[in-house]
């Protein structure tokens, strides 16, 4: 459902759009970890986290006469600013449907961006059906924030992106919530090094990933509390799972204390501040969650958006 050759065309669709984000290392994590890891710092992206790759390609995909209408999407903040912002360069209005208990720091920055947001319980509403429901009432176009070839084909740049940069490793690392950012990472790599082996990452406590690694099929729980906000879809994507589950090895879990020990690290040790959904792959490295043998590794730092309460309080 999504090619190689669809995140080459998304690379080139977007490139005018969006940074191409540094790759950093640090000695320090290397001895913590036991593998020299290159980490792709899409907390650098603009918007502050890889969503705007999707979002963008997404949006420049809607054909002419659809885009007048706008756009809807629902997103606890990463995909909602990179809507709103891809919205700014098609020059249309941009609705979003975002969680009561979102980051306000992901809130305002989304109001920045000019998009206008619409408020929902997690715990009791039906996000996608409020985004469905807007979309009907307005004819405007919404925007899913995983579950789509054209998301997974613009998350996907930025693993083509890295390991453009570092060549082969034994490894390729990312976060996991709906899918869209491992599905288009897995293509892209297993395109270009066929043998390397894929993880995706998950909270403990948010662990539908590998509840549906186990069963063959995706598994639903209850909204998760987990600190990772970006990571608290309660279910893979029919579309994302499809594309991962042959293509990644294993789901790893990650406790929340390792989490919040991980961004302490990354502030401290490499001075660059990482939302604890960002910290999520990095965990698994520096917590030794990934199996024996693996001696290099890329790993995606997915976004650096944190409030900074969350950050005092960790």
């Amino acid at each position: 459902m999504v090619s190689f050759s669809d995140i080459e065309q998304a690379a080139a669709r977007i490139q005018p759009y969006i940074h191409r984000t540094p790759v950093m290392t640090s000695r320090l994590f290397n001895a913590a970890s036991s593998v020299q890891t290159h980490f792709k710092c899409e907390n650098l992206q603009r918007g502050g986290a890889f969503k705007l790759r999707g979002g963008a390609n997404f949006l420049l995909s809607i054909p002419d006469s659809d885009i007048a209408n706008g756009v809807v999407a629902f997103s606890s903040g990463n995909h909602a600013q990179a809507v709103a912002i891809a919205a700014g360069i098609r020059k249309t209005k941009a609705t979003l449907v975002m969680p009561t208990d979102a980051p306000q720091s992901k809130a305002e920055a989304t109001a920045a961006y000019g998009g206008t947001i619409i408020r929902f319980d997690r715990l009791k509403d039906d996000r996608e059906a409020i985004g469905r429901r807007i979309a009907e009432e307005t004819k405007a176009t919404l925007v899913p924030p995983f579950d789509h070839p054209w998301i997974i084909a613009g998350q996907g740049t930025a693993a083509m992106e890295l390991l453009t940069d570092i060549g082969p490793v034994d490894a390729l690392v990312a976060c996991v919530g709906g899918g869209g950012l491992l599905a288009g990472s897995a293509t892209a790599a297993k395109a270009m090094y066929p043998s390397i082996r894929v993880f995706g990452v998950e909270p403990a406590i948010a662990n539908d990933w590998a509840l549906s690694f186990a069963a063959g099929h995706p598994v639903a729980i209850p909204p998760p509390d987990t600190i990772a906000d970006g990571l608290r879809s309660p279910k893979p994507g029919n579309i994302t799972f499809s594309v991962v589950k042959p293509l990644v090895e294993d789901i790893l879990l990650v406790t929340e204390e390792e989490i919040k020990a991980t961004m302490k690290f990354l502030l401290l040790h490499m001075k660059i501040l990482v939302e604890p959904s960002g910290a999520v792959a990095a965990a698994a490295l520096l917590h030794g969650k990934l199996p024996a043998g693996i001696r290099t590794a890329g790993v995606i730092l997915s976004g650096g958006n944190v409030d900074w309460d969350v950050l005092k309080s960790i």
